[in-house]
């Protein structure tokens, strides 16, 4: 839930009945896990307006991106599961895009194919997010656990 809450905070800052209603969750429920978060330090207040009498409090996620800690206990496998728990089947008439290639690369490439999809996938700004829709994307450069065959006797 919370992962969702941040991606759709990814959006713009939102109150606590917006959240609620694009989640599909009780607003007791989503002020919950917003508190859960700005004890993590990871969503804070933007801002307050007052409305009808009361007060309107509008929360924001303090960075557009975060990153697991190299010594965290959770690590890929806690993005590989977000990336699954956001997948929706694919629609009737519209392909899968999901694939797993291998790559045969020495260090100094995979380093470099690294920075290459680092700089790609710097998150940018939704422009009119209205007239799109999300797509995610998981990019995982790994040392993969494929054997490698010795050359065939006779040279292949």
């Amino acid at each position: 839930m919370r992962h969702r809450m941040v991606n759709v905070l990814r959006q713009r800052p939102a109150t606590l009945r917006q959240l609620a209603d694009v989640l599909g969750m009780s607003k007791g429920t989503i002020g919950y896990h917003v508190r859960v978060l700005r004890e993590a330090g990871l969503v804070r207040l933007a801002e307050t307006r007052q409305v009808r009498g009361g007060t309107e409090q509008y929360f924001a996620l303090v960075s557009r991106s975060f990153k697991v800690h190299e010594d965290a206990a959770v690590g890929p496998e806690f993005l590989i599961n977000a990336a699954l728990g956001e997948m929706l089947p694919a629609r009737p008439g519209r392909p899968s895009h999901t694939a797993l290639r291998h790559l045969w690369l020495t260090d100094a490439e995979a380093h470099a194919l690294e920075a290459r999809l680092r700089a790609m996938t710097a998150e940018p700004a939704p422009t009119d997010p209205a007239h799109r829709e999300p797509y995610g994307l998981l990019v995982s450069l790994f040392h993969a656990d494929v054997p490698s065959l010795p050359p065939d006797d006779d040279g292949h």
